[in-house]
């Protein structure tokens, strides 16, 4: 479980980007942290591998 705390104006913000995508604001804001834990993921096999081969 997480429980976030945020204001009036980024939480209207976040239902208008969620309404956009026909989800709920929990759901978009899961997928966002889900989709950038992911590139963080991607970005740090990218550099690991770099290094192993010297790239970098």
């Amino acid at each position: 479980m997480l429980s976030l705390r945020i204001d009036g104006e980024l939480l209207d913000r976040l239902r208008g980007h969620a309404a956009k995508r026909g989800m709920s604001v929990q759901d978009y804001v899961v997928r966002t942290l889900m989709r950038d834990d992911f590139d963080e993921r991607f970005k740090t096999a990218v550099d690991e591998t770099e290094k192993f081969y010297g790239l970098r």
